[in-house]
């Protein structure tokens, strides 16, 4: 990939201006959608990254890095669309 530092920067950013956009009512529920996509595009990368050991500063390069960052990528989908009221689960009142 060209230029990787400036590639994790600008996701970076993108991930910065995502979460200030939750805090602003009438961007969180657009916000909490887009993060979850970003999240969902980015875990390829994040596979590819632990599989071929591909070195990016200061990144750490052990699967105690990259074990539990794949495992937690769910969450990382799921955390955005809950926080912008996408989504209610687990915590919606169940109905009698």
């Amino acid at each position: 990939m060209p230029l990787p530092r400036e590639t994790v920067l600008v996701t970076g950013l993108c991930e910065i201006a995502g979460s200030v956009a939750l805090m602003t009512p009438r961007l969180r529920r657009l916000a909490g959608v887009m993060l979850a996509l970003y999240a969902v595009c980015v875990f390829p990368a994040n596979i590819r990254h632990a599989l071929d050991g591909i070195h990016v500063p200061p990144l750490p390069d052990s699967w105690w890095y990259h074990g539990p960052r794949l495992a937690l990528q769910p969450v990382l989908v799921w955390w955005p669309l809950f926080c912008a009221s996408v989504i209610d689960w687990p915590f919606a009142t169940r109905l009698k």
